[in-house]
């Protein structure tokens, strides 16, 4: 077997390894609305014991992510993606077993955390592993993956209580990740290469000890400074002070940048390199990223919300209405994973111009929804043109704004463009919802959808003029 052949073969083992338990890692995100009337009747959750369900996984994923990716960087990959899908398995067991609403919550956080230390480790890995026209596939491969666990989430999660009954249904969606992670981290010891489990980074990320060098300081200002911005959005309900975090988390991220310049001008290694950000096709990608999760995230909520709260749809149906986005966005992600490197960053520019499309579309059915015209049903073929932007906005951008990031820090640069992804998600989600019941409560909800969607339409035209200008710069070069 020749040496190119060896290596498309551990190519495919790394992609295996690395995929499975991030599939099984966000199909904990898309399952859980459906089992959340489940967990209420048998534990007697209450609505904020609810909340915390969802938030605190959400809340404990985003903080970790940078800080886990340095760590990979300096450890090795291996030893971190190990401890986040060990951690993530043990997690899915507590959870599935749990007695009371306080037991589920501690297992979501600490589930939170084990996804946060595998998600980083995935994308280094690929960093590391895959160069070129590879690496474009392996990315696209991955968005199908974050496509399918968005697609077959809720469905599983409905089968799973059909199948074995409300009290044992939701206990079965976490419980069916253990034996992934099991197999995951014994397929990680058996194919994971060498490299995998040493350091990508050597003299530069050592103090003068001698020992490892994680900067510290720069993990607990970072982390805390996270955890304020997401909190008033994944916690609005707490009433009006909780968003005096908000200020004080942008005030921890700038204390965050001056530490970590000083850091560096002493000699030391940062958790993040901020030169990265001189980086263009880093800089302007994470910008693009962000407002497209800011915009588009929300859109599969509403779309939710709009079926059962605005025109009595069941769960189900609400559920199945994005499926076949949800499948075109899984199948256009692994085909502009194929063709990233020939067409560049006018293929994301292309997607966003696509997600603007089905936006409009989007709006037009329900203005004729409103009117008595038409079907909602008309809403899978609109919705498929944003599953299919998707796919060609996410993976690809995330290849091309890698591109040009240094191998010693792809996992903690994967984990900064994943923690824009949060905060973007997170902030998106409490805006746009809060418009729409902000207008659905002086009219209805055809108005309020269509008011969260013309606002979602703006955010991908902001988007899309920063990947014009990204487009206009030319292939990719330092500042």
């Amino acid at each position: 077997m020749s040496e190119s052949t060896k290596m498309t073969q551990t190519q495919k083992r790394i992609l295996l390894i690395g995929l499975v338990p991030l599939f099984m890692s966000l199909l904990s995100v898309s399952s859980i609305n459906v089992v959340l009337p489940s967990i209420a009747a048998d534990i007697d959750a209450s609505t904020s014991a609810l909340q915390w369900v969802l938030t605190g996984y959400a809340l404990s994923f985003g903080v970790v992510l940078v800080a886990a990716g340095r760590a990979g960087d300096v450890f090795g990959r291996g030893q971190l993606f190990a401890i986040g899908v060990g951690l993530f398995g043990l997690s899915s067991l507590v959870a599935g077993i749990a007695p009371d609403p306080l037991t589920l919550n501690i297992s979501r956080v600490t589930m939170g955390l084990g996804s946060g230390f595998l998600n980083p480790q995935v994308v280094g890995l690929l960093q590391q592993y895959f160069q070129g026209p590879p690496r474009g596939r392996a990315f696209g491969l991955m968005g199908t993956t974050v496509g399918l666990s968005v697609a077959i989430g809720p469905v599983l999660g409905g089968a799973l209580i059909a199948l074995f009954g409300s009290d044992l249904g939701w206990r079965a969606t976490f419980l069916v990740n253990v034996p992934f992670a099991i197999a995951s981290l014994i397929l990680a010891r058996a194919w994971l290469p060498a490299g995998a489990w040493r350091p990508a980074v050597d003299q530069d990320a050592k103090n003068s000890d001698g020992g490892k060098d994680l900067d510290p300081v720069g993990v607990i200002l970072l982390g805390v400074g996270v955890l304020l911005i997401l909190l008033p959005f994944v916690e609005s309900s707490l009433g009006w002070f909780i968003w005096l975090s908000l200020p004080i988390g942008i005030g921890m991220i700038w204390v965050w940048t001056r530490w970590e310049r000083r850091y560096a001008h002493l000699g030391r290694p940062p958790m993040v390199d901020l030169d990265l950000f001189r980086i263009r096709s880093f800089s302007n990608g994470s910008i693009i990223i962000a407002l497209y999760f800011l915009g588009v995230t929300s859109v599969w909520v509403l779309v939710a919300m709009y079926m059962q709260q605005g025109l009595g749809h069941t769960a189900l149906a609400a559920g199945m209405i994005g499926l076949p986005a949800a499948l075109c966005s899984a199948v256009s992600a692994d085909v502009s994973g194929r063709f990233v490197f020939q067409i560049g960053r006018r293929l994301v520019v292309w997607g966003i111009a696509l997600c603007f499309v089905g936006l409009v579309a989007t709006i037009a059915v329900v203005a004729l929804l409103s009117q008595g015209i038409g079907s909602e049903w008309w809403l899978l073929l609109t919705l498929a043109f944003i599953g299919t932007a998707q796919g060609m906005v996410i993976s690809p951008n995330q290849t091309l704004t890698l591109q040009e990031v240094p191998l010693r820090y792809a996992g903690s640069s994967g984990g900064v463009l994943q923690t824009g992804q949060r905060i973007g998600t997170s902030m998106g989600l409490a805006i746009m919802t809060a418009l729409a019941f902000s207008i659905t409560a002086v009219s209805n909800w055809h108005w309020g959808m269509m008011g969260a969607f013309v606002a979602i339409a703006v955010i991908v035209i902001l988007a899309g003029i920063v990947g014009l200008i990204e487009v206009r710069r030319g292939g990719p070069r330092r500042a």
